[in-house]
């Protein structure tokens, strides 16, 4: 996408007195840079954001709309989510939303893909295609925990040739930059856990392993785990520390390599690290992703782990994790991205009673326990409901703009800049005397101007781009004197 931003290529911001700057302890603020090089942030923002996930199942007969989850979680930190399958109807709803998502493929759908590439082209032409640009797909999940399924009909080497074929076709259309396949696994991929410096692939899975950790590597596609300390805690409560499980910080659990754990999901992490070291891959950058990992809220008679309380404690310290820019003891520098499970309790859904009560919302929408979603200077106030306040939230053709939560800050200073220089937005409000000053923080300075700009430009979905740091909001973010300008 062009911006706005390359009608003005002779144009070096230089006037820090006439809008305000965040700089942040930089001794070179970012209106004193070339043109070129804040051209270069914008279209290339710095990797260094942290975000949080959520993985969004369906397998219930009492969830709320699409339409009205997207719009919601709009109103959280909540920026990128997984589901799985290419239901139409939420990749329509997450259009012009600016969460980023993950579509899956199922697994009895695996088999066709890897016949060959013109059936993954298919799949992909009718699924996802229709939906995109609007809607940001940014990974395929080829299958979900498929070598570790109890169904024998599903084929190891069919899973490794889906993904081949998904990613010749994404190619072949000039997207497989934008979209990256992947397939998430059960730890039932290793033959140990412990000690996770120790950690290897099962035996009988080491040749598809190695296949598909090579593609990863080769097409800079993350690898997916599901991990989940419960489980751990769950059948070994008398071996397993619950504050350890529950990421606490318990007393040290000592690798013999010296690495020291204070919770089971860093431990889990780098055991799937050593496994893709000891197949020879330790020298290529192959990030790891926590597709899944939650802690339930309920279970069948006699689980005393899974309770509100542990689901509330464990969640709260994942949400707190996958926020931090952090790695693991074995890796301190590498950011770990993490999906929560669930969004939902799914009534629906096969197995145990843990199964059904993953989520940390109802299908009626109220919460099984309090965890705190919330952001400032979001579409909704910053809280998260599905019931009468929804339904008195602006609607038609009241829509707004503003800065995504979690964004990096250069790339929100360059966007405030562009948009009270040459973007020609009034930005006096975010004076140190105007309304809208306060709070004096960089995401609520660029949400006004961001949202000025857009109400300028027409409201148009790529007015509110600004690189993925602009989200399209559906209820008024003014708050107190300070009043958000709309059409």
């Amino acid at each position: 996408m062009i911006y706005p931003i390359l009608l003005y290529q002779n144009f070096t911001l230089t006037d820090t007195q006439h809008y305000p700057s965040h700089k942040a302890k930089s001794t070179m603020a970012i209106t004193n840079l070339p043109l070129l090089l804040l051209l270069t942030l914008l279209v290339n923002p710095l990797q260094n954001v942290s975000s949080v996930g959520i993985n969004y199942g369906t397998l219930g007969n009492n969830l709320p709309s699409p339409k009205k989850v997207a719009q919601l979680l709009q109103s959280t930190l909540i920026d990128k989510v997984k589901i799985y399958d290419t239901n139409p109807e939420i990749l329509q709803a997450f259009s012009n939303t600016g969460i980023d998502l993950i579509v899956a493929v199922e697994n009895s759908h695996v088999s066709n893909i890897s016949t060959e590439i013109s059936s993954a082209d298919e799949w992909l032409s009718t699924r996802v295609i229709p939906f995109i640009p609007a809607t940001s797909v940014v990974a395929i999940a080829v299958g979900n925990e498929y070598l570790t399924t109890n169904d024998n009909k599903l084929e190891p080497k069919a899973l490794v040739q889906a993904m081949q074929n998904l990613h010749a076709a994404l190619v072949a259309r000039g997207l497989d930059r934008k979209i990256k396949v992947t397939t998430p696994h059960s730890m039932a991929i290793l033959a140990s856990s412990f000690p996770p410096s120790a950690s290897t692939f099962a035996l009988n899975l080491m040749p598809t392993m190695t296949a598909i950790v090579g593609f990863l590597a080769d097409t800079g596609a993350p690898f997916m785990v599901n991990a989940y300390p419960y489980f751990a805690y769950r059948d070994n409560p008398g071996s397993v520390n619950l504050e350890y499980a529950l990421l606490g910080n318990a007393t040290g659990v000592r690798d013999p390599k010296g690495y020291v754990y204070n919770n089971m999901l860093d431990a889990q992490i780098d055991s799937i690290r050593s496994a893709i070291n000891a197949l020879g891959f330790g020298n290529m950058t192959i990030e790891i992703t926590v597709s899944e990992s939650g802690w339930p809220s309920k279970g069948d008679h006699g689980d005393k782990a899974a309770t509100p309380q542990n689901a509330k404690t464990y969640n709260t310290r994942l949400i707190e994790r996958a926020q931090a820019y952090k790695g693991t003891p074995m890796k301190p520098k590498d950011k770990i991205e993490i999906f929560v499970f669930a969004l939902f309790n799914e009534n629906k859904k096969e197995g145990d009673e843990t199964e059904r009560n993953f989520g940390m919302f109802n299908g009626d929408g109220s919460k099984v326990y309090d965890v705190d979603l919330s952001c400032q200077f979001c579409s909704n106030g910053g809280t998260l409901g599905f019931g009468e306040k929804v339904s008195g939230a602006a609607r038609g053709p009241s829509v707004w703009c503003i800065a995504k939560p979690h964004s990096d800050d250069k790339v929100l200073q360059a966007v405030l800049d562009f948009c009270c220089g040459p973007g020609g937005v009034d930005c006096r409000e975010i004076y140190e005397s105007g309304d809208c000053f306060e709070p004096n923080k960089l995401l609520a300075h660029a949400s006004y101007a961001m949202n000025a700009y857009y109400q300028m430009h027409g409201r148009n979905y790529w007015n509110c781009d600004f690189k993925g740091t602009g989200l399209v909001a559906f209820s008024d973010p003014s708050y107190g004197t300070c009043r958000y300008p709309q059409q």
